[in-house]
């Protein structure tokens, strides 16, 4: 398990090839930019979201990553939960190994009992930029991800776009993430702090 710790921006899409030069200034380099498909899943009662826990399916560049998200907090764009991500081999989810790692009881028992019911609900499809930073003694990695959300809902594709910076605070004091949230919003007008996450984006696209 790892507690993830990351201000999320709100970024104007006119402002997206701004906010990459000043990061790419910031870090010294150009950056990389991977694409990143992305499959979430829960039962048609919700139950996984019910019990305030998100699973995930991830197709990167090196293969496919499973993610469970518990509940955590969001205030002013800084979000805290815990996480428990595992590869896997394929374009499958396996809840065995997922449940046997995950050490929240609750939200362990939620997955297994939700298992046998499970779909895909909805997609996040995006190519995120991405930069390592030092602030002082800590590590940062900043991304700027663009694409969009889709959900299948009677037969109608349902899209949202993706337009955001996540700072995630990889080493060192929280601090660091409010001091370059700080910097770019001098640098880069128009960024707002994103109290929502992806998941939750997908969830309100499918209620309409």
């Amino acid at each position: 398990m790892s507690i993830e710790r990351e201000i999320k921006l709100a970024l104007p899409p006119e402002q997206a090839d701004a906010a990459a030069r000043y990061l790419a200034k910031r870090a010294g380099d150009a950056g990389r930019e991977i694409p990143l498909d992305n499959i979430y899943f829960d039962t048609a009662s919700l139950a996984l979201t019910q019990a305030k826990i998100a699973l995930r399916l991830r197709k990167t560049p090196d293969g496919w990553l499973q993610t469970l998200k518990a509940a955590g907090t969001a205030e002013g764009g800084l979000h805290s939960r815990h996480e428990w991500e595992m590869p896997v081999a394929g374009e499958a989810l396996d809840i065995d190994a997922l449940t046997a790692a995950c050490d929240d009881e609750k939200a362990a028992s939620a997955l297994r009992q939700a298992a046998p019911h499970l779909s895909p609900l909805f997609r996040t499809s995006f190519t995120r930029h991405l930069w390592r930073l030092a602030l002082g003694g800590a590590q940062v990695e900043a991304a700027i991800d663009r694409g969009d959300v889709t959900a299948e809902v009677d037969g109608e594709t349902r899209r949202a776009p993706i337009s955001e910076i996540e700072l995630e605070l990889l080493e060192g004091d929280e601090s660091a993430l409010h001091v370059l949230t700080a910097e770019l919003s001098a640098e880069v007008p128009g960024l707002t702090p994103e109290n929502i996450n992806k998941a939750q984006r997908g969830y309100q696209l499918r209620a309409g």
